[in-house]
């Protein structure tokens, strides 16, 4: 009768030790990343139209429409270079209206994921009549995200011509505001 006894204590002592093992599996799992990768990169082309007024000395003011095409790259974590061109047409109060075309580099830097802050500076032509005249901008702007692939864009920039007077270093500043698709 002891052996039985015995028996049944060593056989319940198993089941109960084995019952014990099967709770401590350890189940592998795939950690959590420490860092999530922002949905939106300032990288890549883009495209746009923007809107604004070119404030000539005095009391001239001309109105602006045009489009932009430009690249940006991440040369470091926070900091964007870029090129860009543009076309625009500026009609006149009692002159002639004429056409303005920019090549210009940008250089900004990421404040937020949606926020860009940057300086431009390029040349281009002023065309009206077949004639031509050699310009320059430098300025800087504002760009925030609004959606995935929309941005908008505020810019002030400064323009000058390349004809050598003893006129000012900016004759004129222009001012827009665009709408941008990146791609």
């Amino acid at each position: 009768m002891f052996v039985r006894k015995l028996s049944l204590g060593v056989a319940a002592a198993t089941l109960l030790v084995g019952g014990a093992q099967a709770a401590d599996l350890i189940i592998p799992t795939t950690p959590m990343p420490i860092y999530e990768e922002a949905g939106f990169s300032w990288d890549g082309m883009y495209a746009g139209i923007r809107a604004g007024g070119i404030f000539n000395d005095g009391d001239d003011t001309d109105g602006v429409i045009g489009g932009v095409v430009g690249v940006n790259f991440a040369a470091a974590d926070a900091f964007l270079v870029g090129a860009e061109v543009s076309g625009d047409y500026i009609w006149t109060d009692g002159e002639e209206d004429y056409g303005q075309f920019l090549a210009s580099l940008r250089a900004g830097a990421v404040v937020t994921d949606a926020a860009l802050i940057y300086a431009i500076g390029g040349v281009g032509v002023n065309v009206a009549d077949g004639d031509s005249d050699a310009i320059y901008q430098l300025g800087g702007g504002v760009e925030f995200l609004v959606t995935e692939n929309v941005s908008v864009r505020g810019e002030v920039v400064g323009l000058g011509d390349f004809d050598g007077g003893d006129d000012d270093f900016f004759e004129s500043a222009k001012a827009t505001v665009g709408v941008f698709y990146h791609f």
